[in-house]
């Protein structure tokens, strides 16, 4: 082949290795569904189990970056500590090494028959269970037959003397094969195809395994650019996870680097006793490097996350997902005092929906994407908190409750429906925002400061019911129904004044959609207003 077909050969062989690691990781996910955010949520209780875990989700989903990002939200939303996400973090960098085995089975002759099996499965059939696993099958296929494109594409490297030339620099210096490793991910975006082509190139010949391995320790450190460039103006929980990989692999490509001779040697003899293709000796060398580099730093997991804490000073999770006041012992002792805990936790789920809509409110006058990112927290929390407080209260209600307390348990399970409800029409605003950024919708300044004015009436009326609610006070309940006649009425008068500013030509149609919408949202939240404090009434 010329070079020109030389390049494009490697060039789409590594496109369709990118876009196979990708598509297939995502048939894992939509295989697995929300059961691998639960499976971090429920079994990275010590660092240990993090460890266990991170390696399972890695392998699933075959993406440590994925691991990690889904890591960071669970730390952002206060259902890990930074001392579980670092183990997940360590586990992910295990995990990952299950793709470059996988690709160390020569099945690259069977590639388009697998292809063929898995386009089969996701056309023909039409119940998802079979399409995610065709999306799967496809995926393994496309991997083996961009992994074979690729050694095409790179098999006459090793005739050519500059090359040969450059493995002997990289041999000779260790320190540039590490930076070659760590540019050549960052570029690729993707330590798995980086960790491919290295893998072709030995294979064909063309670099030395002296040379190989700084190449692959600098890919290790290169994977960890991906979360650090994510997590730039993110959560202090986001940052320091993202720091805390980037210290991990530094730190292990040190200590190999200092003994990379015994290294080699161990990689070589695992080679000739088990009788390792090339392929094969560099995915246990990264397995080896990972698994090493887990089991040194693991008793210092606590060190870490000191320096990070130390280096990123602030508060780990800006909302809480989990209850922190619901205790399953009052429930037999005391149905009375779990009724009570359960009110707090109301309460707690009330202030996300306040806190949410005044970030949305932000939101919508500014488009700052935090601002965003932090209302649909806000959403996210008191969803899962609903969930939590519903089955708290169902088994209170499995024990005999006074005439009193029973009223309270009314109240209670009407006000979180309605909290609930509240939390989606905020999220119902964010995302009318996003449409009018994405559209290019404008609106003049007299439509916004008509919004501004009725998000404040409406926030007045959701932080009065809230407060009549906690105190039940009957009162300021009453309070909560005249000021929803006012929302009304000002939903009816902002809708009239909009049309007439469209047809005058100041607004826009797309402007008016975006407009009414909101307009509707924040009258329903003015509606649910209503349902809690006429829960504290008693109507």
């Amino acid at each position: 082949m010329d070079v020109q077909s030389l390049v494009f050969t490697f060039l789409g062989g590594i496109g369709i290795f990118l876009f196979a690691v990708k598509f297939m990781g995502d048939g894992l996910q939509k295989a697995a569904g929300d059961r691998l955010r639960d499976l971090l949520d429920k079994f990275t209780t010590n660092p240990f189990m993090g460890v266990l875990t991170g390696i399972l989700v890695t392998a699933l989903i075959q993406s440590s970056t994925g691991t990690t990002v889904l890591t960071i939200g669970l730390v952002n939303a206060g259902f890990m500590t930074l001392r579980q996400a670092i183990g997940v973090v360590m586990g992910a960098n295990i995990g990952t090494t299950t793709t470059a085995f996988i690709i160390s089975i020569n099945v690259s002759e069977y590639a388009l028959p697998i292809i063929a099996l898995g386009a089969f499965m996701l056309f023909f059939f039409k119940a998802p269970k079979v399409q995610n696993i065709g999306q799967v099958v496809f995926g393994i296929g496309a991997l083996f037959y961009g992994l074979k494109l690729m050694g095409q594409g790179l098999a006459p490297l090793r005739d050519l003397p500059a090359f040969a030339e450059w493995t002997v620099t990289l041999s000779e210096n260790p320190l540039l094969g590490v930076l070659v490793g760590t540019v050549m991910t960052v570029v690729i975006q993707s330590s798995t195809a980086a960790i491919g082509i290295i893998q072709q190139l030995y294979a064909q010949d063309a670099i030395t395994l002296t040379a190989a391995l700084p190449v692959l320790f600098g890919d290790n450190i290169g994977t960890t650019i991906t979360a650090v460039i994510a997590a730039i103006g993110a959560t202090v929980a986001a940052r320091r996870t993202a720091l805390t990989h980037v210290i991990f692999n530094l730190i292990g490509t040190a200590v190999v680097l200092l003994i990379l001779p015994i290294f080699q040697r161990f990689i070589e003899y695992l080679a000739v006793t088990f009788n390792l293709n090339p392929m094969m000796q560099i995915a246990t060398a990264h397995g080896v490097f990972n698994v090493a580099n887990v089991i040194i730093l693991f008793p210092f997991i606590g060190v870490l996350a000191w320096i990070v804490t130390k280096l990123i000073p602030g508060q780990d999770a800006i909302v809480e997902f989990k209850s922190k006041h619901l205790d399953a012992r009052f429930i037999e002792s005391s149905p009375s005092i779990a009724l009570g805990q359960a009110q707090q936790e109301v309460l707690r789920m009330a202030e996300y929906s306040y806190d949410g809509l005044v970030n949305a409110a932000e939101y919508l006058e500014t488009g700052e994407k935090k601002l965003a990112e932090r209302t649909v927290q806000y959403e996210q929390a008191i969803n899962n908190l609903d969930r939590e407080i519903t089955d708290y209260l169902v088994q209170v209600s499995s024990h005999s409750l006074s005439d009193q307390d029973s009223k309270k348990h009314s109240t209670l399970l009407d006000s979180l429906r309605d909290i609930e409800r509240i939390g989606d029409h905020m999220e119902n605003i964010v995302e009318l925002k996003d449409y009018q950024k994405s559209n290019k919708v404008t609106m003049s300044d007299t439509a916004m400061n008509d919004l501004k004015e009725m998000f404040e009436l409406t926030k007045e009326t959701l932080k009065a019911a809230i407060s009549s609610l906690e105190h039940h006070d009957v009162e300021m309940a009453k309070g909560v129904l005249e000021k929803e006649e006012l929302i009304d009425k000002m939903e009816r008068r902002l809708r009239k004044q909009h049309i007439s500013r469209m047809n005058e030509g100041v607004c826009s149609g797309g402007s008016g959609i975006v407009f009414v919408d909101i307009v509707s949202n924040l009258e329903r939240i003015g509606d649910h207003s209503v349902n809690i404090a006429e829960a504290v009434i008693g109507e």
